[in-house]
């Protein structure tokens, strides 16, 4: 294997990495705070599409972790950045929250549920049958299908979640289109969060906790991967893939001295 450029620009997932249940994990302040310091282009990644970047700044600073705003990516960010380049100004029923409605607001798209150029679908705590069918029935008419992100469950403190990806999966049975997916694993998401920091790939590295969304999003997007073991994933799991990290650590404490 050709030996990799060194490091000089970091991505990384944010829960099962840097945070876990609301908690920081041992190691993840020293390693945010040693970024800074070195001046390194770097941003923290979530597929959720909740939350606005400040919103996830203020939840990551009460936890003692100090990221600014301008170093938060989600895959509602993501989405925008997509739907901007595609069709600047364009129309879109939306199905999510404010991380969502505010990034599509920002870059001019009028909300509307009159023959609107996409069906947008994110990550909401209340899904609802009415916006459901609302959606099937504007896709049939000739809307385009994009969804945030293809994350089945999502967790809660009482067990796992319908996530995005079931409810597509369910608007994809009812309409036959299958949605194109912005976030984590599709590459499109660290390529856009690369350019926004002025980032390049072959000199840049990709945390996460997750081998079907981080370590495939890093490899095809052509970063040097780490898997942490905080997360969803174990050691065992690994070897269930057809692909493999660049790099496997037990947690991003083992990382703070290679920034």
């Amino acid at each position: 294997m050709a030996e990799r450029k060194p490091i000089e620009s970091w991505l990384t997932d944010m829960d099962g990495v840097l945070i876990h249940e609301g908690v920081p994990i041992p190691g993840a302040d020293a390693f945010i705070k040693k970024l800074r310091e070195s001046g390194k282009p770097f941003l923290v990644l979530t597929n959720n599409s909740i939350y606005t970047a400040r919103d996830l700044q203020a939840r990551l600073t009460r936890m003692g972790l100090e990221v600014p705003v301008d170093n938060i990516w989600t895959s509602a960010l993501a989405t925008a950045k997509f739907l901007d380049d595609q069709r600047p100004g364009g129309t879109a029923y939306v199905i999510g929250e404010a991380g969502l409605t505010t990034a599509l607001h920002d870059i001019g798209y009028v909300l509307t549920d009159h023959a609107p150029d996409y069906v947008v679908l994110g990550e909401t705590r209340t899904y609802s049958f009415e916006a459901m069918t609302k959606a099937v029935r504007l896709i049939n008419g000739g809307a385009r299908f994009i969804c945030t992100n293809p994350d089945e469950t999502g967790p809660s403190t009482e067990g796992p979640l319908p996530a995005t990806g079931a409810v597509a999966a369910l608007i994809t049975k009812a309409t036959g289109k299958r949605p194109y997916f912005a976030g984590k694993p599709n590459p499109l998401m660290m390529r856009t969060g690369l350019n926004a920091i002025g980032a390049h790939s072959e000199t840049s590295a990709m945390i996460g906790d997750r081998m079907d969304t981080d370590v495939l999003a890093g490899l095809e997007a052509g970063m040097e991967t780490f898997l942490v073991l905080t997360g969803l994933t174990t050691r065992a799991d690994i070897d269930r893939h057809p692909f493999r990290p660049s790099n496997v650590v037990d947690s991003i404490a083992d990382l703070v001295d290679r920034v």
